[in-house]
């Protein structure tokens, strides 16, 4: 099991959840089409949103009480407009240690 950040994230970023998150398994995906697909604008740079790499999760659930939009759900009870986020984090997570490297959020960066 684990968690998985929805659209919600988009726009805001917050990084509330990467504070809190002991193995440091959440990473910001850049992708302006995800703002495009949820009709979006992206201020600047400020597009893609944040996704948990489901492998990594050790299900604690910290993200969740601290997102601040209600963006992140465990695996298991996501509502049914944002089932899609399940693979997109999947998908979007899997990648190389060196290019996870270049993306993981931590509380130190």
């Amino acid at each position: 099991m684990a968690y998985v950040i929805t659209s919600k994230c988009i726009g805001t970023k917050d990084k509330s959840c990467v504070e809190v998150c002991p193995v440091d398994c959440i990473y910001e995906i850049k992708k302006p089409e995800y703002n495009n697909s949820y009709r979006l604008e992206a201020k600047g740079e400020d597009y893609g949103m944040l996704m948990i790499h489901p492998d990594q999760c050790i299900h604690c659930g910290a993200c969740e009480t601290e997102c601040p939009v209600g963006a992140i759900y465990e695996d298991t009870a996501v509502p049914d407009e944002y089932k899609e986020f399940i693979e997109i984090n999947r998908k979007e997570t899997d990648l190389s240690d060196a290019e996870l490297d270049a993306i993981r959020c931590t509380s130190k960066s």
